[in-house]
């Protein structure tokens, strides 16, 4: 009843949220500059990609907590940078396009105008003067730029960084190529008269191999539907993720990024990172380290006998090699592919085609291969191997062929079993019956000169007869690839590059930003052009403009420096923002990125780096993955034949079908029976068997997603409990880095929470606030909060923080606490969780300005120290009651007092005390007699 008679005094979540939202916006609350005289704080999300759909209640769970962090930060007194953008080029953008007609940039648009809706909606305190898109001209002028920087660079292995390549140029017209140590192509040796007579074709096509930006033949994922390339992510099982088209692996010229060349830079600088070492172990395995050597192995298609460079880590295991394998995409496979054999590896290719190389790499029980024919001599033994081609191996590691060793690699010995292909083991004693042995000790035997060292001996011992004897060099090699930059499609940036006389040639960095010009299609031309061969006088000083687009991590791969100077005209950042903002403190994102996007980035920046445009070699310094809220799906049972559903509890006793069900019009797993008749045309005259007066759901967890209609929309939740009250849920739920279920059961519960904050303030008559002084029991139960939620936000352990708020305010409220001393604070702590109800109650308490720039309240300790301690009273070592004493009471005291206590006098009982006994702080033992 109270409730209903205090309306006016109650806590109107809407009316407060719009308030100081409104304030914010009007205010530029958020708005962060440079100001030397705050140390800096840089805040960062891994910004969206916006969908028609908008966001769901899993979204912004990395959104609030890097909102809370960063709120925290500014409340200890940093100049916090905390921006949003939108990743707005891609394929789904353009799909759509195709479909309805409507140009990409107008359903973009729209989406945007959807997510920065529900995003003002949840409070987030983004600096949004800072914001960007991808498909901006004005920002994607710099993703062009930053192209042409690459495409202008060689990368030096000596110096071990980005150079000019006028540099470059420079050495080959004194010196040729002899001195030069360079990450780059195939290239012959040159001398300077042979550099200083080729023709500017020749020059070009040379420099080709060496720069950082540059185009080569790649094998690639291909899908003629769509008309163009996908990235790994974008394929699943030989079909496009967007359409489920076929996708191919075909070999094409793209532009690519000399990624590789960074390989080991981007692997050693991840130790002085604060990343989980999960992450970086993935990061490692996707660099792929290995140490090993080149070998050369004579090789023969039976007319003509050839040179075939190998990698191994092993070449103490050249003994065991009993056939060879080269990756479908080698160029190896025409030279060693027989007549006889040419059907078959024909048609083994083609089916090769369809997987893309992550697939490749993971499928690891499926054995396949053709025998190419050939044969290939083993340099230490002399024995012929057969060569045989198989998508086991990968051309991208290594040369893309390798020497198998079965009896000591399990994908070897896999394909030796199925192909009976010889076995022969190198340490003593080993079992090879079943698997391989591939335990890295032992001592080796039928190894020749190697025979009776250990593995650890022979591993050194075998690189150096390598080299001794010309057959090969110890090689660092690499799993990282380098990236394909290109895609055959419309909305994304397009190259600043031209063709003068088939030259690939650099616009002038004054013409930028080159806008994607308007075409009738988004689809590729009838000769097969990408989409951009359809615009009209698509030329630069006459030439042709080059028709492919830059792929989607182009844009998200240094937008964290453009927040830094977001309207800067003349440079991507000054030097000024770079110095002060200079890398990326906090970010908050997904595992989904945590290869490529991330190795991208890096790589960007430290090219960047290398040229001198950015002062820090590593962008992110402490990263954070959090987990993923998980739909929590409803089901109806529906008795077969019929329209007609049972509740879960009866559904044992009746045929049913299970149906998803919308848990939009589901309260703690009940049906609302109306809004399911509502729901879809089909169930209009639906008919329920109840159990108890209610429709009991089913559930289970499951990916929220559309088609399993268990998708939450944060506007629901914020329409019926307040955007504060989502923030601290969706907090509550459980830590932030763990996946875990969306279930609205425990809402009400922090619902009330907020309500009983707001009744610490006002009571029937209006506000109660008092300036009397603060109990020590209101000062111990702040202080501890203090401590606690400080920690726990350090620590991004915010559910227990939450945890902690409620702790804390159901023992103020026991203490009938209105308080200014406590209330103060106590708002301050909670404005990073929930800011709105936090302003409002801060305005209450007399304040002007926003509680954003308030101080974090100090923890004192004395305040949560114990005054009392609680002593077990024992009689002849029997615990009959406890007394509280102060801690500090002295044991005599303690005698005296609890020899004068009533309850003594009853278990003595007329006996006589011997002896009392004070363990301090713990235990009074009487002995009796």
């Amino acid at each position: 009843m109270w409730d209903f008679i205090l309306v006016h005094m109650d806590y109107n979540f809407k009316e407060i949220e719009q308030k100081w939202q409104a304030y914010w916006a009007a205010n530029h609350t958020f708005k962060a500059e440079i100001d030397s005289s705050k140390p800096k704080y840089y805040v960062l999300d891994m910004f969206p990609y916006p969908s028609g759909a908008g966001l769901h209640v899993g979204h912004p769970l990395g959104y609030i907590a890097s909102d809370i962090y960063s709120r925290y930060k500014r409340l200890c007194g940093f100049n916090v940078l905390h921006p949003m953008g939108y990743d707005a080029f891609g394929l789904p953008a353009e799909q759509y396009a195709i479909q309805t007609g409507q140009h990409p940039a107008v359903t973009t648009e729209k989406n945007i105008a959807r997510y920065r809706e529900q995003m003002d909606r949840i409070g987030f305190s983004y600096d949004w003067s800072r914001e960007v898109r991808t498909c901006d001209p004005e920002y994607y002028k710099w993703t062009q730029w930053a192209f042409l920087q690459m495409f202008g660079s060689w990368y030096d292995n000596q110096q071990q960084k980005a150079r000019p390549i006028a540099e470059l140029e420079d050495i080959f017209a004194r010196e040729g190529s002899a001195g030069v140590d360079a990450a780059c192509g195939d290239v012959e040796p040159f001398t300077a008269e042979q550099w200083n007579a080729f023709t500017e074709a020749q020059k070009a096509a040379l420099l080709m191999q060496y720069r950082i930006a540059y185009q080569g033949e790649t094998a690639v994922n291909w899908c003629p539907a769509l008309g163009t390339v996908l990235a790994n992510d974008e394929v699943k099982e030989g079909y496009s993720v967007r359409g489920g088209h076929p996708v191919e692996q075909k070999k094409m010229t793209q532009w690519q990024l000399r990624v590789s060349a960074y390989a080991g830079r981007l692997l050693d600088d991840l130790e002085d990172l604060d990343w989980t070492d999960s992450l970086k172990d993935m990061q490692r395995n996707w660099i792929g380290k290995s140490q090993g050597a080149e070998m050369i192995f004579k090789v023969s298609n039976g007319s003509q006998e050839y040179d075939m460079t190998i990698f191994t880590t092993r070449a103490d295991t050249v003994f065991g090699v009993t056939f060879m394998v080269l990756a479908p995409e080698s160029e190896w496979v025409d030279v060693l592919t027989t007549p006889e054999q040419k059907e078959a590896v024909q048609a083994y290719l083609a089916q090769a085609k369809k997987k893309t190389e992550r697939e490749r790499m993971t499928e690891t029980k499926k054995v396949s291969g053709v025998f190419s024919g050939s044969y290939a001599v083993n340099p230490l033994t002399g024995g012929k191997v057969p060569v045989w081609i198989s998508e086991y191996v990968l051309a991208g590691y290594g040369t893309g062929a390798i020497m198998a060793v079965p009896a000591h690699d399990s994908r070897d010995y896999a394909f030796a079993r199925h192909f009976n292909l010889p076995v022969i083991p190198l340490i003593e004693g080993c079992d090879f019956s079943e698997s391989s042995f591939d335990a890295k000790e032992g001592i080796m035997c039928n190894s020749g000169f190697l025979d009776g060292m250990t593995v650890k001996e022979a591993i050194p011992a075998a690189i150096d007869y390598v080299e001794k004897h010309g057959i090969g060099r110890r090689k660092v090699n690499y799993r990282l690839r380098d990236a394909i930059f290109s895609r055959q499609r419309y909305w994304g940036e397009p190259f600043p590059m031209y063709f003068k006389d088939g030259i690939a040639t650099p616009m002038s960095l004054e013409d930028l930003p080159l806008e994607l010009p308007e075409v009738d299609k988004f689809l590729p031309t009838e000769s097969g052009e990408p989409p951009l061969g359809r615009a009209k006088d698509w030329t630069y000083e006459g030439y042709p403009i080059e028709l492919s687009t830059m792929p989607g991590f182009a844009g998200s791969s240094a937008y964290y420096l453009r927040y830094m100077d977001t309207h800067n005209t003349q440079a991507l950042v000054s030097r000024e923002a770079d110095e002060y903002w200079r890398d990326v403190d906090l970010y908050i994102g997904g595992t989904e990125h945590a290869t490529g996007h991330l190795i991208y980035s890096r790589f960007w920046n430290k090219f960047l780096f290398d040229l001198g445009y950015v002062c820090e070699k590593e962008p992110f310094r402490k990263l954070i993955n959090q987990g993923m809220i998980q739909g929590r799906s409803n089901f109806v049972y529906r008795i077969i034949n019929t329209n007609t559903f049972v509740s879960l509890g009866l559904k044992d006793q009746y045929e049913t079908t299970e149906i998803h069900v919308d848990v939009n019009i589901v309260r703690n797993d009940r049906l609302d029976l109306e809004a399911f008749r509502n729901w879809m045309p089909d169930f209009a005259d639906a008919e329920f068997i109840l159990e108890d007066g209610e429709y009991i759901c089913g559930w289970a967890i499951e990916k929220m997603s559309k088609s399993m209609f268990n998708v939450v929309n944060p506007d629901m939740i914020c329409d019926t409990y307040g955007a504060d009250t989502l923030r601290l849920y969706e907090m509550f739920l459980g830590p932030l880095e763990q996946s875990k279920p969306w279930d609205t059961k425990g809402i009400d519960g922090v619902n009330r929470f907020l309500r009983k904050v707001w009744r610490m303030f006002y009571d029937r008559d209006g506000l109660i606030i008092s300036d009397e002084k603060a109990s020590s029991d209101e000062l111990k139960s702040l202080h501890k909060l203090i401590g606690k939620v400080r920690a726990d936000i350090e620590a991004f352990s915010f559910n227990t923080a939450v945890s902690a708020f409620m702790i804390a305010v159901n023992e103020l409220t026991d203490l009938k606490c209105s308080k200014r001393e406590i209330l103060e604070p106590l708002v301050i702590l909670l404005s990073p969780f929930a800011p709105h109800i936090a302003e409002e109650l801060w305005s209450v308490l007399g304040h002007d300005e926003s509680i954003t720039y308030a101080e974090f309240p100090e923890y004192v300790e004395a305040y949560t120290i114990e005054n009392n301690c609680t002593y077990a009273v024992s009689f002849n070592g029997k615990t009959r009651f406890t007394v509280e004493l102060p801690v500090d009471m002295p044991r005599e005291e303690v005698d005296a007092h609890v020899r004068g206590m009533e309850q003594t006098m009853k278990y003595v009982a007329g006996g006589n005390i011997v002896k009392v006994i004070v363990v301090p702080g713990k235990i009074v033992n009487i002995v009796v007699k």
